[in-house]
C-alpha cells in the first residue's frame, strides 16, 4: 500500500503509486513511525535535501524511526518544491549548485548550507508570484508554473504538462500563472545549474 510521501511541485505530500527518481526529506521525522502516517508539522527544520534513491548499498525501512523519506519525479521537481542537493549522497551537483549559488549571491559570512537553507525556507513560506504571458518567456529551463491547477516545467522554449508518471508536450491553458520555482534557484539555474530531469523529459 502506498505511503503518503510522493511531492508534487507546489510541496504537496500525497499518497500516489509513483516512486519517482529522487529521495529527500524536510530536515527530519514528519510521521508517526507506528501509523507511518505524515504528523501535522509540515517539516522538522529548515534543511531540505534531494538524495539518491541508492547510496553505498544502504537500506532504509520506510518511514521508520528515522527521518521521513520523500519522493520526487525528478530534480526539476524537488527544487521547485523548495529542496536543494544532499552533500553526502549527491556531492558533485551540490557543490555545482554551491558554486553557482555563490555566483548568484556571493560568498556568505557563515555556513554556506545554513544560508541556502534559510533563504530557501523564507521562500518557501511566501505565497507563489503571479506572472505575465511575457514573464514566463523569461524564465530559466527547469522552472515550474500552476496554471488551471495543473504545473507545467519549462524545457527549452516549451512548457512540459507535469504528473508524477512523466512529462508530456502540452500548451498552456487560460488562467491565473504561478510560479512554483523558488527566486533563488530561478537565479542558480541562470547561472548554469543542470538539474536532472525525469527521462520522459528529455
Amino acid at each position: 500500500m502506498p505511503l503518503q510521501n510522493r511531492v508534487t511541485p507546489d510541496m504537496q505530500v500525497l499518497v500516489q503509486s509513483w516512486r519517482g527518481n529522487f529521495m529527500g526529506n524536510r530536515g527530519g521525522r514528519i510521521h508517526d513511525p507506528q501509523t507511518k502516517t505524515l504528523l501535522t508539522r509540515k517539516w522538522a527544520s529548515k534543511r531540505w535535501i534531494i538524495c539518491t534513491t541508492e547510496f553505498k548499498g544502504r537500506k532504509r525501512e520506510l518511514m521508520g524511526d528515522s527521518y521521513t523519506e520523500l519522493f520526487f519525479l525528478d530534480e526539476v521537481s524537488a527544487l521547485t518544491a523548495g529542496h536543494r542537493p544532499c552533500f553526502e549522497c549527491r556531492r558533485k551537483q551540490a557543490k555545482l549548485f554551491s558554486n553557482a549559488w555563490i555566483s548568484c549571491f556571493g560568498q556568505p559570512q557563515a555556513s554556506l548550507a545554513d544560508t541556502m537553507d534559510k533563504t530557501l525556507h523564507e521562500e518557501r513560506i511566501t505565497q507563489p508570484r503571479i506572472l505575465s504571458l511575457k514573464e514566463i518567456k523569461e524564465l530559466p529551463e527547469g522552472a515550474i508554473i500552476e496554471v488551471a491547477e495543473s504545473f507545467f516545467a519549462k524545457k527549452g522554449n516549451n512548457y512540459l504538462l507535469w504528473s508524477g508518471d512523466g512529462y508530456k508536450a502540452s500548451d498552456l491553458p487560460d488562467g491565473e500563472i504561478k510560479l512554483l520555482t523558488p527566486n533563488s534557484i530561478l537565479e542558480v539555474l541562470n547561472h548554469g545549474y543542470l538539474p536532472e530531469w525525469h527521462e520522459s523529459a528529455l
